[in-house]
């Protein structure tokens, strides 16, 4: 940069102060901007296959692409979301009215089984504060369920907005996707080969998220639903949506939702049905995670089950149901600068015993030495704007 110093501590004020302002300004749209980008990388191989079919006609291709999105992902996550809160006001409604009655299992139990209450008894807990318990947290969980029934009915006009937006980006993140990314690669002065690497990552982790987390879980869950709606289970969308919820988090699990329905259903006498679906919890649904997660997610792209169990909890209480995907990305994004600055480290140690030595100085990449008038990796001049 050409200029005085003064000149160039300005400009450095003035590039972080328009920048932060630019993010200020886009903060409020940042999950249709996030799902437009990871979408763009999820769907970049099929945008590529239709344009070459389509003899390099790219605006086309992405059109093409943008309308499966719309078919496969956006139109069934619509119906199911309206199902969902259809259901969780029915549930409301029952437990409210006194049709579902957790305290009255609790009382059956106790008849039926008399042990049970001497077996509490043992640790201190007693059987009619349990069923008041019972009742005040079927109370508050059928409120907030309903709660959220409600804020998911008034927030389908934002989220039909932020939907058309996010299709809006995606259709520019497919078609100048890889245009974009050169110009970032550009602009970003930590090296051109970290800068990939990262992107590379984020790409990888999103995919193996969505495809090795979410698509499992989904699995999952229709199915959980599927024998709930089967058994006669009041509320099988909404319980096969806990699921899939259930079911992102590395070592919970959906039987957090199969498994006490079982009992409930052992409790009231239905012993077959509860065998049945206790069997189709344990044969079908807990070993899809054992045989899709492989399928799906190459064993070098995935992280530690307890980073991933982490980093999903923390990335849903920060960010929501997106944090789902945004979590493991941060923790693999921090992994892997770490790694770099690891490596950086690692040369720079190895750059300063050469020079302790004596030898004429050089520079140190990757274990292998070059000489300092190599020519610059990084261009002179920015890619064209797509």
């Amino acid at each position: 940069m050409k200029g005085t110093k003064t000149e160039k501590h300005f400009f450095l004020v003035l590039l972080v102060a328009v920048s932060a302002a630019f993010f200020v300004l886009m903060l409020g749209l940042w999950q249709p901007i996030f799902w437009a980008t990871l979408l763009g990388f999820l769907f970049r191989p099929l945008r590529e296959k239709l344009e070459a079919r389509l003899g390099g006609r790219s605006s086309l291709a992405s059109f093409l692409t943008l309308l499966v999105i719309v078919l496969v992902v956006l139109a069934p996550t619509f119906l199911v979301t309206v199902a969902v809160a259809d259901q969780a006001l029915q549930l409301y409604e029952a437990i409210e009215s006194g049709q579902i009655n957790p305290a009255a299992l609790l009382i059956r139990l106790e008849n039926d089984w008399p042990p049970v209450a001497d077996f509490l008894g043992r640790f201190g807990l007693e059987v009619q504060e349990i069923r008041g318990r019972l009742s005040e947290f079927a109370v508050g969980a059928s409120s907030f369920v309903a709660g959220l029934a409600v804020s998911v009915g008034q927030d389908l006009t934002r989220f039909a907005v932020m939907s058309f937006l996010m299709l809006y980006l995606l259709f520019f993140a497919l078609r100048d996707g890889r245009q974009i990314l050169e110009r970032a690669v550009w602009a970003l002065p930590i090296g051109d080969d970290r800068e990939r690497a990262i992107f590379a990552k984020f790409g990888e982790v999103g995919r193996a998220t969505v495809k090795g987390t979410l698509i499992v879980g989904i699995v999952q869950g229709m199915l959980g639903g599927i024998m709930f709606a089967i058994l006669g289970i009041q509320g099988a969308v909404f319980w096969g949506a806990v699921m899939i919820f259930f079911s992102i988090l590395p070592a919970v699990g959906s039987a957090l939702v199969w498994a006490p329905a079982a009992v409930v259903l052992a409790v009231k006498g239905a012993w077959i049905k509860a065998i049945v679906l206790t069997l189709f919890g344990v044969l079908v649904i807990g070993l899809i995670d054992n045989i899709l997660r492989p399928l799906l997610v190459g064993r070098d792209t995935k992280m530690p089950d307890w980073l991933i169990l982490l980093s999903t909890l923390g990335g849903l209480g920060v960010f929501g149901l997106t944090g789902f995907v945004i979590g493991p990305i941060i923790a693999a994004m921090f992994l892997s600068v770490w790694a770099m600055f690891a490596e950086t480290w690692e040369e720079h140690e190895a750059t300063r015993a050469v020079v302790s030595a004596g030898a004429a100085p050089e520079r140190v990449t990757g274990g292998a030495p070059i000489p300092d008038d190599a020519a610059p990796t990084r261009d002179t001049a920015p890619p064209a704007a797509p």
